[in-house]
Parts: structure tokens; C-alpha cells; sequence
């Protein structure tokens, strides 16, 4: 008897499909589920290989890297892509490439899955652009509320958007995978040179140029920054102009692999995003829970998703200032102070332990169960 073909998904993401840790995740576990998946992103001129998985990949090259000929320019090669090839289902990471799945999914009448990573038309690039919002916030109104099958990753963004637009958002945070925790390389010598660890987008809103400030009144540590983004240049000559090339280090864009050796390495890591619109201040980022599952402590800002998740369990310090002599006060006393590293270092465990992709997993296979 001929075995019964897997049901096909296609999802799509403006990410290079390098260091997207939510996309792959989400894609291996549909691929454990019986899917079988093809993940669309793009490639840029600097993008690495992507690393051989269990799902196919296809990134699309495209000539504008950035503004509104980028986000016109991928979705019509999305749409050209979708409309000649065979699936069951498609599944649309952020509102950057709704148009193309939503239209595909009438044209075609296949289901439609959409993941919001975050609050898009709140995100700092919009908020002091109001005509621009305002276009994408009118692709929005024109999508979302025809929806049926939507999640995002966290509570607060999860209530507003089932308020606004009357679709009922589900929650699956973007928590790290067990398996991929690594504690071999983690260092034990107290005087070993400290390091300061931020990962993932150096864009605006993100502390980073108050926390390179800070280091000029830090001893005995480096910040490193693994990541890539739109202010990295601008942040490279700051640390150039303040003479702090010994105390800051950019490691630009890091696979997972690499970010998972690395991470562990820490003394301790740096959340610390600006009030600057909803989606920072709602915001549940990946690399706080990677932090966690490197059993490194957190330094986050006092914003409501983030500071719920390190009190909760006292794995750090929350502050409400960006101000560089306080960032530099608080970096100092993260270092140094013994007896509450020892408290984090035990609660960790626990975070660590709760806070798991396979935990999280089990909403993700609620929603997308139905389609086999």
C-alpha cells in the first residue's frame, strides 16, 4: 500500500534563515509533527551557509536590502514563488510577509497560520515615522482581522491583538530548546577576565549605546555584542571615539551553534530595551530566555513581560534607568557580588528547567495538530 503523502507547509520570514531561532525551531517541530517543510527567507550579500536540518530551505535574493522597495520586492517574489508551487498550508512569521501568504491563501483557498515575533507597527523604527505606520498599520486592519489561525509570543501582545482585531491569538513564547543548553565551557575562575554578553539585534531602542557608555567606569570586563543591525557602524565608532576597543567587542551575526558555545561563557547578559513604543515595552526576547538556559544571570529594564520573568524567579537584577553611571554601578555589583550570584546560579536551575521549548512546543502542536 502506497504511504499517505505528508501534508506540505511553506513558511516565510524576512530573516536569512542564519540565526532566526524561532523560525527553525518552529520548523523542526513541525517537522517532527509529519509536516513537510519548505522555510522561504532571503539571502543577503554577507549571509553565511545556512546549517543542514531536517526541513528544506530557500532564500531569495533580492536587489533592495531594506526600506519599501525591500518589503515590495520580497513579497511580489514570495507571491510569484507561492503561486506556482504545491502545498496544504502556509505559515506567515510577522506582518512583513502577510500580504503575499494572505493573498496566495484566497487565491489558492489554503489555510493561513500567522506568528507575530512582536508588536510590528510598534516597533522603534515606526513610532517617529507616522506615515509610514500608517501604512502598514492599514495592511494590518486589512489582514489580520481575516484570520483564523494566529499566535505570538507573549501575553500583553497576545490581548491586544485579540481585543483590536477580534482574533483569538494564542501564546507560544520563544524559549530555547534543552538540548542545545551547553555548560562545558563555562568558567570557574573568579578572576578570570568578566564578560558581558549581548546577543541579537543591534538596532535602535536595544541599551546598547548607554551600556558601551558604561564601560568606560568598568574594570576587568568586556562587553561583547553578537549580533548584527542598523546602528552596529554608529556603535563601533562610539566605542572608537570613547578609546574603548579593549572593554567593547562586536562579533556581528553568530549561528546558533556559535551563540550556543558562546552564551554559557558569560558572567551575565544584558536585556535592556527602551520604553520607546508597545512592542519594547511588551517585549519577551529569545536571547533572555537563551540567557536562562545558559544558567547566566540577567540584567533586564523595567518593563512589564521581562521584569515579570526575572522576578518571578530572582535570577538578576531589573532596573529603571539607562543612565550610564547607574548601568555601570549595576554591572559592577553583578560582577562582583558573591552571595547573590550564588542565589541566581540556584534559581537558574529551576528557570532553566521550566522554561523549555518543549515545554512551549506543546501550544505550537495544538494549533497546527488539526492539519494532519
Amino acid at each position: 500500500m502506497k504511504p499517505k503523502a505528508k501534508k506540505r507547509i511553506i513558511v516565510s520570514v524576512t530573516s536569512d534563515l542564519v540565526s532566526d531561532n524561532r523560525v527553525h525551531k518552529t520548523c523542526a517541530t513541525l517537522t517532527e509533527m509529519g509536516f513537510d517543510v519548505l522555510v522561504v527567507g532571503r539571502k543577503l550579500p554577507g549571509s553565511r551557509a545556512v546549517s543542514p536540518q531536517n526541513y528544506q530551505t530557500q532564500r531569495l535574493y533580492l536587489l533592495f536590502t531594506k526600506g519599501p522597495l525591500f518589503y515590495a520586492c520580497f513579497n511580489f517574489r514570495l507571491f510569484c514563488l507561492l503561486l506556482f508551487l504545491k502545498f496544504d498550508l502556509l505559515l506567515a512569521n510577522d506582518l512583513d510577509t502577510l500580504p503575499a501568504n494572505f493573498l496566495i491563501s484566497k487565491l489558492k483557498n489554503r489555510p493561513l497560520v500567522y506568528d507575530s515575533h512582536e508588536f510590528f507597527t510598534e516597533v522603534p523604527e515606526l513610532v517617529n515615522r507616522p506615515r509610514v505606520k500608517k501604512i502598514w498599520e492599514w495592511l494590518e486592519q486589512k489582514t489580520v482581522p481575516k484570520l483564523k489561525y494566529a499566535y505570538t509570543v507573549c501575553d500583553s501582545i497576545a490581548k491586544i491583538y485579540t481585543e483590536k482585531y477580534n482574533v483569538h491569538f494564542r501564546v507560544v513564547r520563544n524559549v530555547p530548546v534543552v538540548a542545545n543548553s551547553n555548560q562545558n565551557d563555562k568558567k570557574h575562575s573568579v578572576d578570570a577576565e568578566k564578560i558581558i554578553l549581548y546577543q541579537g539585534a543591534v538596532n535602535v531602542g536595544r541599551g546598547l549605546e548607554q551600556a558601551i557608555r558604561a564601560m568606560k567606569m568598568v574594570q576587568n570586563a568586556r562587553l561583547v555584542i553578537a549580533g548584527d543591525g542598523d546602528i552596529r557602524k554608529e556603535l563601533e565608532e562610539l566605542t572608537a571615539r570613547e578609546g574603548l576597543q579593549e572593554k567593547v567587542q562586536f562579533l556581528g551575526r553568530l549561528s546558533i551553534d556559535e551563540l550556543v558555545k558562546l552564551t554559557p561563557k558569560a558572567d551575565f547578559g544584558l536585556s535592556i530595551e527602551e520604553d520607546i513604543g508597545l512592542n519594547y515595552r511588551y517585549a519577551l526576547p529569545n536571547k533572555l530566555f537563551d540567557y536562562i538556559q545558559a544558567r547566566i544571570p540577567v540584567l533586564v529594564t523595567n518593563l512589564p513581560e521581562m521584569a515579570a520573568v526575572v522576578n518571578k524567579y530572582s535570577i538578576g537584577r531589573v532596573t529603571s534607568s539607562l543612565v550610564p553611571n547607574h548601568l555601570a554601578k549595576i554591572f559592577l555589583e553583578m560582577l562582583t557580588d558573591q552571595n547573590s550570584r550564588k542565589i541566581w546560579e540556584q534559581n537558574l536551575e529551576i528557570a532553566a528547567t521550566e522554561l523549555t521549548w518543549e515545554n512551549e512546543k506543546k501550544v505550537l502542536r495544538e494549533i497546527f495538530q488539526p492539519f494532519l
